[in-house]
């Protein structure tokens, strides 16, 4: 009996889950069209926006482009009469670096120091940077040389970490085998360009870094061979290897990136101080800097469907308003830039919010949603969505019964699992709102063959699928502006 009756309640839930269709939301949402998306993304992922790298030319012209649409829609300009935040970034450039007469390629430098002109210190040998090993030298001020596995981490080495931590000033790696320094002085080179981040970087003044050289560079430094270098260290003997010198230099040049987030405000009504915010990234990854053919990577799906869809959803809830069925709530739209580069343009809002953290209900973050990805080839139509459980229980039963009302996809949480190892939860720009206690939503469509490449085309989009999803998202901001209550947090956000 009691196995009867609980399953009775279940049953009664889920009639619950399935609400009337409320008409004027239907209404609304009907406006949001394949061939309005397709004519907007055309602009948006064009070759002449140069792949919207943040802080260049194509990035500003699709602010410009964004902006000047929320201007058309009759959004307000919410940051002092303006739709840009200004968002002051500092670019590290590479830096130039020299190491003893070695050519450039000779050796791979990894780190964040920076000489006044060439500096020349002791270097010691400490063998494989055993703990033993290690004890028995004096490291503070001097550079300091160990055998590297070329399969251990380089970032992340608790040997490394440990000579930093002694007051080495620089650490020499060897790398044995050619072919694997080889390897890693190309994956090194790919990642030693210029970095964008909100906060200048300073150079450190106690450590220069790490430099990695083969183990015949290595051995020169010496007088020696490696081989009777790692005699010495298999022997227990590296004091008898007489200390060498190093000289180098390191100079870094930073410099101050402008770029901006675009925001365009609808007021609310009666709760006009509760803010939904809805949010996509509009930059890209840019030109890429070698191969043939096209190298301009336009992200049509990354992340210009799910801008477009911003622009969409926002159109369809000014004209409600217009016809008198505005929003309870005040909605924010929101694209932002440096996504790409560590999700740096909603950092900056969150830490310099326009409107209050506190009043702030939401965030629907949307980040490709154009496409298919190979786990859904003949599926029916889908979309991953990630974190609806996180924070709020009541976001999650919205979300699902909005989507059984009007939408009826199908909601995949593979990537919402916690256990999950690609951590899709920490990589958009939700999260920014995720660890203020924000309840929010990311919706995606998954990583694609053509995921960061030139590839990633306009006519690759699923029109029809990317209008179905929209529209979803569409009616969860409509359910949330216009319910009685603000959603409750009742969980609390693990890191």
């Amino acid at each position: 009996m009691k196995r009867i009756v609980v399953l009775i309640g279940a049953l009664f839930i889920v009639i619950i889950g399935f609400g009337q269709p409320n008409p004027t939301a239907v209404k609304f949402a009907s406006l949001i069209t394949e061939a309005d998306l397709k004519a907007d993304l055309t602009i948006l992922a064009s070759d002449a926006m140069e792949g919207r790298e943040t802080g260049k030319r194509g990035q500003k012209m699709a602010a410009a482009f964004i902006a000047a649409y929320f201007e058309d829609l009759g959004l307000k300009a919410p940051v002092a009469g303006s739709y840009y935040q200004p968002v002051p970034l500092y670019s590290t450039g590479a830096p130039i670096v020299s190491l003893n007469e070695l050519a450039r390629e000779e050796f791979i430098y990894s780190g964040s120091g920076q000489t006044d002109g060439k500096s020349t210190i002791q270097l010691v040998f400490a063998g494989t940077g055993s703990d033993a090993e290690i004890e028995k030298l004096d490291v503070t001020g001097k550079a300091v040389m160990i055998m590297l596995d070329a399969n251990a981490s380089v970032m992340n080495n608790p040997v490394i970490t440990k000579l930093r931590d002694k007051g080495t000033k620089a650490v020499l790696a060897v790398i044995e085998k050619q072919e694997d320094f080889t390897r890693m002085s190309g994956m090194f080179r790919r990642f030693s360009g210029g970095r964008l981040s909100l906060k200048k970087q300073e150079a450190s003044a106690s450590y220069s870094g790490l430099f990695l050289v083969t183990s015949a560079t290595g051995a020169k430094f010496f007088n020696t061979s490696f081989d009777k270098l790692k005699k010495a260290s298999a022997d227990k003997k590296i004091s008898k290897i007489k200390p060498g010198t190093i000289t180098y230099s390191i100079s870094r040049v930073v410099s101050e990136v402008k770029s901006e987030n675009i925001l365009g405000f609808l007021e609310g009504t009666d709760k006009k101080d509760e803010v939904v915010v809805i949010t996509s990234h509009y930059d890209h990854i840019g030109i890429s800097s070698s191969g043939e053919g096209d190298r301009i990577n336009n992200g049509a799906d990354d992340d210009g469907s799910g801008t477009v869809g911003v622009l969409a959803i926002a159109k369809a809830f000014v004209q409600a308003a217009k016809e008198g069925n505005g929003p309870r709530r005040s909605i924010l739209f929101m694209t932002v830039t440096g996504e790409e580069k560590g999700l740096l343009g909603s950092e900056y809002y969150s830490e310099n919010p326009i409107f209050p953290l506190e009043k702030t209900v939401v965030d629907l973050n949307i980040d490709m949603i154009g496409r298919r990805d190979p786990q859904h080839k003949d599926s029916a139509p889908y979309v991953y969505v990630i974190g609806s459980d996180r924070l709020s229980s009541e976001l999650h039963v919205l979300s699902e019964s909005t989507n059984k009302t009007y939408s009826n996809l199908i909601y995949d949480y593979t990537y919402n699992a916690e256990s999950h190892p690609d951590r899709i939860y920490y990589r958009s720009d939700h999260w920014n709102f995720a660890k203020k206690n924000i309840p929010i939503i990311f919706y995606f469509d998954g990583v694609h063959e053509d995921y960061h490449k030139p590839s990633d085309e306009v006519d690759k989009i699923e029109f029809d699928l990317l209008a179905q999803r929209t529209k979803n998202v569409f009616h969860v901001a409509w359910e949330i502006a216009n319910r009685e209550n603000r959603l409750v947090v009742d969980k609390g956000e693990k890191k």
